[in-house]
């Protein structure tokens, strides 16, 4: 082979790898390589990845960052691994707090974070259809729901619209904490929502109860502190 086809043909392959190298340097590291992925195909490990996402998020350590995507794959169907019945208060984004991207949570929200009738057919859906391994009850520090409340009840104060309607509703949950004793009312309120909440879920018949009581599913509570975003599971 003469030396000017050697001399072009090296020409060509340092083309290429130069190519190569430019297009490596302008797209995210994450299309070259993926973080690990955490199981979550029991109750135990859908829960643990939930709590190692909002661990990630705390230290603010985020790996869910292009919610770009796998946009395409998604509009073929869903496969989340949990689901949140959350409060409806702007400050907390369930998808940021335990770092995960679009289709990994099955997120149902309302102000006071209680269970509806709508709110539960959607958790039933959510866990007999698309496969949600663990439903957390996901309460917060300084809910103002859970403070109008508390007024309501105390006070008997009469709240315009169906705010009303909201806080008869929430009364199961909120009621006990004012017959307890001790400081921080509204926190202690907070938990004793979450709580009665979680325990009308596992109760609730027949899809969640009997997948509860079959192992297939896992119902907790958690209440995010607004000033860290750390979840404490209760």
């Amino acid at each position: 082979m003469c030396d000017a086809c050697v001399d072009t043909r090296l020409s060509r392959r340092r083309l290429v790898q130069g190519g190569l190298g430019l297009l490596a340097a302008t797209l995210p590291s994450a299309a070259f390589a993926q973080a690990p992925t955490v199981p979550s195909d029991t109750p135990d490990a859908a829960l643990d990845k939930l709590m190692q996402g909002n661990a990630r998020y705390t230290g603010n350590e985020l790996r869910e960052r292009d919610f770009s995507a796998g946009r395409v794959a998604r509009s073929q169907g869903q496969s989340p691994f949990a689901a949140i019945l959350g409060c409806a208060d702007s400050r907390i984004a369930p998808e940021l707090a335990f770092d995960q991207g679009p289709g990994n949570l099955f997120v149902v929200r309302v102000a006071g974070n209680f269970v509806t009738p709508d709110g539960l057919a959607s958790l039933e859906y959510g866990a007999a259809v698309l496969g949600t391994k663990v439903i957390m009850v996901l309460g917060h520090s300084n809910c103002g729901a859970i403070n109008a409340t508390i007024g309501a009840l105390q006070k008997g104060n009469d709240l315009p619209g169906h705010i009303g309607d909201l806080v008869r509703a929430m009364k199961p949950g909120v009621e006990p904490a004012l017959k307890e004793t001790g400081d921080d009312l509204p926190q202690r309120a907070v938990i004793a929502n979450v709580r009665h909440n979680v325990k009308t879920l596992q109760q609730s018949q027949p899809i969640l109860a009997g997948l509860v009581s079959s192992g297939k599913l896992k119902i907790v509570g958690g209440v995010y502190n607004l000033a860290n975003g750390k979840v404490e599971l209760i």
